[in-house]
């Protein structure tokens, strides 16, 4: 697993990060992951905003297809996630995002 890595084990990823870096500077900055768990993979995560996972979804030429949809927390968050190979690297790109409950009909609001 994570045994014996350096941070030179890590050069893959960090490169994919700074070509994205490079190429979508522009767009809204994610939370960015990259773990000795999984050397070979670069997570972008968005928390409450998925217009920023549908921006960087689209960017990465990501069909909407390929996105995949689950619920979390009792139905309150929505959970969208797809992957892309960009530079060697799996890109996972994670979306969260609160799930409005609609009002009762006749509901004070």
């Amino acid at each position: 697993m994570s045994e014996g890595l350096t941070l030179d084990d890590l050069a893959v990823p960090l490169r994919a990060l700074r070509m994205l870096v490079a190429g979508f500077g522009h767009l809204p900055a994610p939370f960015v992951t990259v773990s000795t768990i999984y050397p070979d993979r670069l997570e972008l995560t968005f928390y409450d905003d998925l217009s920023a996972f549908e921006a960087w979804r689209e960017a990465l030429g990501i069909s909407p297809e390929a996105v995949i949809y689950r619920e979390q927390s009792d139905g309150r968050t929505r959970v969208l996630t797809t992957s892309a190979e960009r530079a060697d690297t799996i890109v996972d790109l994670v979306g969260y995002g609160d799930i409005i409950a609609p009002q009762p009909v006749g509901a004070a609001g």
